[in-house]
């Protein structure tokens, strides 16, 4: 089933005008936390993604064991390696306070890795966002460490989970989701579970669900200024169908969290009256922001797969982002008024 055009339509309402009336920083400025000794791809993706999209700045927070790979990938990424090992905990809180205060959104989970110091300072940042009022992206190895303790999520509705189909089997039962659920209800009973957080369950096709009926959701939790709690009761799941490529590339999910991030960026901006009519509820920019991040990386894992066949690699999709974000939304968001000769 297409995704409902209305929800299409409002998505379109968050994104920033290329009309000039934007400074640097009011398309988004996003922050990817995550990259360890090992694992340094999947953070650059994640970043570098959330830029090919759109967002104006994009930072990675990281060990400075994975500091230096990610800085020669690209000069456009802004590459804090303040997640030392050795560090104190109070002067790296000091750090994450201060470089959390001036972004619109964290992604959390590429490149994390399980290290105790890494998933120490995980929900730390994870905290901090939260006393901020941002907007999260849980990944990877970040959805692994609230499946160990749902508390750090639960309630919190500015956050978007991304489990693939190993991760959403183990949240799941985490939460304590019935076998009995049937397939399709099962994001949506995880949602409610965990409070109203947006679940983004991928897979052949992705379900993007809401459910804030549950006891554990909260507008204050949340720090929403919404004042019916009773009229923000919702239950809704959409189904994107859209076709993505026949090779699915161990990186594509960073790519989604990038976009994803990106979009959760622009929506803080258009709650914090940047561009737009504020007629969108801030409490519905993480569904927006799903269904969107959700759609371009699809489009984007078919054109790439178009290219490249059974050699896609995810390096493969960055070029094609723009392409797929035009093909969804439409080439005057893309290029602006002014961008087309």
């Amino acid at each position: 089933m297409p995704v409902p055009r209305s929800i299409i339509q409002q998505i379109k309402q968050i994104i920033p005008p290329l009309n000039g009336t934007l400074h640097k920083g009011q398309s988004g400025r996003v922050g990817v936390l995550g990259g360890a000794l090992d694992y340094t791809g999947a953070p650059f993706f994640a970043a570098i993604s959330a830029l090919r999209l759109g967002a104006d700045l994009s930072h990675v927070i990281c060990s400075p064991t994975a500091a230096q790979a990610i800085k020669s990938y690209s000069p456009d990424l802004i590459v804090h390696p303040i997640l030392r090992e050795e560090a104190s905990y109070a002067k790296v809180e000091d750090e994450l306070r201060s470089l959390l205060s001036r972004l619109h959104v964290l992604v959390m989970g590429p490149g994390l890795g399980r290290e105790d110091y890494m998933q120490s300072y995980a929900r730390l940042a994870l905290s901090i966002a939260r006393e901020q009022a941002m907007f999260v992206v849980l990944d990877a190895d970040a959805l692994y460490m609230v499946g160990k303790d749902l508390s750090l999520v639960k309630g919190y509705r500015r956050a978007v989970l991304t489990p693939n189909v190993v991760e959403f089997k183990r949240l799941s039962e985490s939460a304590g989701v019935s076998p009995d659920v049937p397939t399709k209800e099962r994001a949506g009973e995880v949602s409610k579970l965990l409070g109203g957080v947006v679940v983004l369950e991928k897979g052949p096709t992705d379900l993007i669900a809401i459910d804030t009926t549950g006891e554990a959701a909260s507008l204050e939790t949340s720090r929403l200024d919404e004042v019916d709690e009773e009229g923000q009761r919702v239950r809704e799941v959409v189904e994107v169908d859209v076709e993505g490529g026949l090779k699915r590339c161990g990186g594509q999910g960073d790519v989604l969290s990038g976009t994803v991030g990106a979009m959760l960026a622009w929506g803080k901006c258009y709650e914090d009256g940047a561009f737009g009519d504020g007629s969108i509820p801030a409490s519905r920019l993480p569904l927006l922001a799903a269904v969107g991040g959700s759609m371009v990386t699809r489009t984007c894992s078919r054109m790439a797969f178009q290219l490249q066949g059974r050699g896609l690699v995810t390096q493969d999709m960055l070029p094609q982002l723009g392409k797929s974000f035009s093909e969804v939304f439409g080439e005057d968001l893309w290029a602006g008024d002014k961008g087309r000769l």
